[in-house]
């Protein structure tokens, strides 16, 4: 599971080998790592703010904002705003919307429709060989 790491009189959650193994399989197959790092981040633990997921991937807010983006609009996790944490604005908390095994057959799925197309093309292009 995660290691719990205290910075700055705070407890830290971070990747162990288990972790950055999956995520460098979702990286293989074509997910950006910073997207790949927040899917498992969120994968193995119930919610976090952006700013736990800074922490604990050592990402910069903007890479965290657009793997969120990016994992929201596929459906993947979903978000909400609370007001405990901060006294300012409110802070958007994320979570997994769909179980990691529905994700993997969401990726599955759409890694053999781009196959498929990638062999029609080349099928066309046996047929119209020069």
């Amino acid at each position: 599971m995660y290691k719990v790491v205290l910075i700055r009189r705070k407890n830290v959650h971070c990747f162990e080998e288990k972790e950055e193994e999956f995520a460098n399989l979702l990286i293989e197959i074509g997910m950006k790592k910073s997207t790949a790092k927040v899917l498992v981040f969120l994968a193995n633990i119930t919610e976090a703010s952006s700013r736990v997921m800074e922490r604990g991937l050592d990402l910069r807010q903007p890479e965290v904002s657009i793997a969120t983006r990016y994992l929201m609009e596929q459906n993947w996790i979903t978000s909400r705003e609370s007001k405990e944490e901060s006294k300012g604005r409110p802070i958007k908390i994320y979570k997994l919307a769909k179980s990691i095994y529905e994700i993997i057959a969401n990726i599955e799925n759409k890694n053999t429709i781009e196959a498929s197309k990638k062999l029609a093309v080349i099928q066309k292009l046996r047929e119209h060989s020069i």
